[in-house]
């Protein structure tokens, strides 16, 4: 049976296992590990979601991505490669990477492939997208966040100095400053050292936390859509990152 959130808003980001959640229980930060997002909106009926994974998908791609994507890369200095170009929902729909990266090539101007990191999000993103596509009611509580931005937007519109990763690992001086930066928003900075679900990265945890921070603002009217207004997609999803 799936666990009851009882929680008016999720931060909410991709790990090995499924997705991973963070939400406040009794003032502090609690981490739940769900195997399908379809779980995780049936877990947290009335919560407003800030997920760290594209929401909208273009029939066509241009040179710098969604309007999403092209509004948010300024902001973020040395860390605008944490945020990829999606490409066109027939690429994301492909049956495998050479399906996708013709199909990516076919629909964007210039022709550009797939990579394998971005391929690796696809089945994520289509989990998304389906779920919205069927229940219009979701779409008014499911939102796309990014963890950089957020935290770049947290810093007064600067990007972090350090990078969260290097080659692949985890820098901890990295972790440690982002950690800093979520304590002054009254999340402890042992979020990282206390007791959480078997597939739920680090990297993982702190990105669900810095989109918490965001759904809580979206829910007290205190974020914004970028680019704002939103754009909407052939199926009727807003395309934006919130923040």
């Amino acid at each position: 049976m799936t666990r009851l959130v009882d929680a008016p808003a999720l931060g909410v980001d991709g790990c090995r296992k499924g997705w991973v959640a963070a939400y406040r229980k009794s003032g502090d930060v609690d981490i739940g590990l769900f195997s399908s997002f379809s779980e995780l909106v049936a877990a947290s009926p009335k919560a407003i979601v800030a997920v760290d994974m594209p929401i909208g998908l273009p029939e066509q791609v241009t040179a710098g991505g969604r309007g999403p994507e092209q509004a948010v890369r300024p902001f973020l200095g040395q860390r605008q490669s944490s945020v990829f170009s999606i490409p066109s929902r027939s690429a994301v729909y492909a049956g495998d990477y050479g399906e996708a990266c013709r199909l990516a090539q076919a629909t964007s101007d210039p022709p550009r492939k797939v990579s394998r990191q971005g391929f690796g999000l696809f089945a994520k993103i289509r989990e998304i997208d389906a779920l919205l596509r069927l229940n219009e009611s979701l779409r008014r509580r499911i939102h796309e966040s990014h963890p950089e931005f957020a935290f770049a937007t947290l810093n007064g519109g600067r990007a972090m100095e350090l990078p969260k990763k290097i080659k692949g690992r985890i820098n901890p001086a990295g972790m440690q400053e982002r950690l800093e930066m979520l304590a002054r928003f009254d999340i402890a900075p042992d979020v990282l050292a206390r007791p959480r679900p078997a597939g739920a990265g680090d990297d993982d945890v702190l990105d669900a936390c810095a989109c918490l921070l965001v759904a809580e603002r979206i829910l007290a009217g205190l974020a914004r859509p970028w680019p704002d207004p939103p754009g909407v997609d052939n199926h009727g999803l807003l395309v934006a990152i919130w923040a």
